[in-house]
């Protein structure tokens, strides 16, 4: 995955934070088509870079904090 893949690819994953809407870590997986562990590694990257989320059980979701 190029920088611009993986840019491109947290760009989507925060649009789907902000709506609510991407499931659990392995839902989120099969809609970016990637490993499991890439879309953990995502979130992980995101925190890292300041993003305050979390992963709500009550929803089966990532939202922001």
């Amino acid at each position: 995955m190029t920088r611009f893949q993986k840019e491109n690819m947290k760009i989507r994953v925060l649009r789907l934070i902000s709506r609510g809407s991407t499931g659990s870590p392995e839902e989120l997986a099969m809609m970016l088509d990637v490993s499991t562990r890439t879309a953990k590694r995502l979130i992980q990257e995101l925190r890292k870079e300041g993003y305050f989320i979390r992963y709500s059980r009550m929803s089966r979701s990532y939202i922001p904090a």
